[in-house]
């Protein structure tokens, strides 16, 4: 018998317990040698940080139980330090094995993990410069240390994976949709009560994560018993290639992306994203009608018209999705606008190439009386 293989979920998860007890004995620490004020770090970092959770009475209890608070004071930055990089890759890795475990094998043993974890590692090193404190240092070091360690952990795990790729369908593209909304979810939430040391507003975020935990587990499980091993048409066919090639593409410039709205230019940011989606997209084209070579310029411009009428209806949904919800961080609202559009362009993808079947096969030579 095979032995259970251990994926980046199981490694993801034991991150996130890592960065939440850090955030305990954070907590212990500061009640205990700073009285509860955090003000010592805080006044070096932006608005927004250090919400304890020094009134919660189990931690008031380990706070004042302790025996030793003083060997805590790496709680303050530093084993964030090492751990953020291993959750980013971790949450990433883990959405690449759920489009295509054999994408994420080969990811995973690949260079490209080793590159992605320099270019985070330059950014994260970027913004620890930008919000200097007396941390800096050593918080710098400690990430250089992290991105030399995680990618052979990552190797490991996908060399553990067995080869498979699933044909694309619609389901899995659906639940595959769902539970990029379900983790994208949980890592801000993470994100928030945790990476920013807000720990006391976890409380109030738990209701959110613990459904979204709900919804992420049941279509997980729903994936897995129901793979949809039947071949999507066209235009479906297409848009799975691009989501394996735009999150092929994304590894490297993910966060580069992403902070640079914050510490950059949100344009400039915005222009490197849509370079990587449109690459995605002209791959996926070129692969998708050079695997139906046959049906000629038709085939084309029906594709073309149902990619056009997806994208369209995909972008509608989405403005709903942003505008019917007030959101506190605009990540949550970009989350949810990305989710609702893939699943509606996927429903749109589906429903006009099983349209065409019924026209082809009720059109068919032969067919008449």
């Amino acid at each position: 018998m095979r032995a259970a293989v251990i994926g980046p979920e199981c490694a993801l998860i034991a991150v996130v317990l890592l960065i939440y007890l850090n955030q305990v004995l954070f907590t212990v620490y500061v009640v205990r040698m700073h009285g509860g004020d955090a003000s010592f770090i805080a006044r070096y970092l932006p608005d927004g940080w250090f919400a304890l959770a020094d009134g919660n009475p189990l931690v008031r209890w380990l706070a004042e139980h302790f025996p030793a608070p003083e060997i805590l004071a790496p709680s303050v930055l530093r084993v964030q330090a090492f751990l953020e990089l291993p959750f980013v890759l971790l949450a990433f890795v883990t959405v690449l094995r759920w489009l295509d475990r054999g994408l994420y094998r080969r990811v995973a043993r690949s260079p490209l993990i080793r590159l992605a974890a320099a270019s985070y590692t330059a950014v994260f090193c970027a913004a620890e410069w930008d919000l200097r404190n007396p941390y800096t240092i050593e918080d710098i070091a400690i990430r250089l240390v992290a991105a030399v360690v995680t990618p052979p952990l990552i190797a490991a795990l996908g060399g553990r994976e067995r080869e498979e790729r699933l044909p694309i369908s619609t389901s899995r593209l659906v639940l595959f949709g769902v539970s990029l909304w379900g983790l994208g979810y949980l890592v801000l939430v993470v994100y928030d009560t945790a990476l920013l040391y807000n720990l006391g507003k976890l409380g109030a975020e738990l209701p959110g994560a613990v459904g979204a935990s709900a919804v992420l587990v049941a279509v997980r499980v729903a994936a897995s018993r129901f793979p949809g091993r039947a071949v999507a048409g066209a235009a479906v066919t297409i848009v799975g290639n691009g989501l394996r090639w735009a999150l092929a593409l994304f590894l490297i410039p993910a966060l580069a992306v992403r902070y640079g709205v914050n510490f950059g230019s949100p344009l400039l940011a915005a222009a490197g994203g849509g370079c990587v989606l449109l690459v995605a997209a002209v791959r996926a084209l070129r692969e998708g009608l050079g695997a139906r070579s046959s049906g000629g310029p038709a085939q084309l411009f029906t594709v073309a018209g149902q990619l056009g009428l997806a994208a369209a209806a995909g972008l509608a949904a989405a403005y709903g999705a942003v505008h019917w919800v007030t959101d506190t961080y605009y990540e949550a609202a970009l989350l949810r606008a990305m989710c609702v559009f893939l699943i509606t362009a996927i429903a749109v993808c589906a429903a006009t190439d099983e349209g065409l079947r019924i026209i082809r096969t009720t059109t068919a030579p032969g067919d008449g009386p």
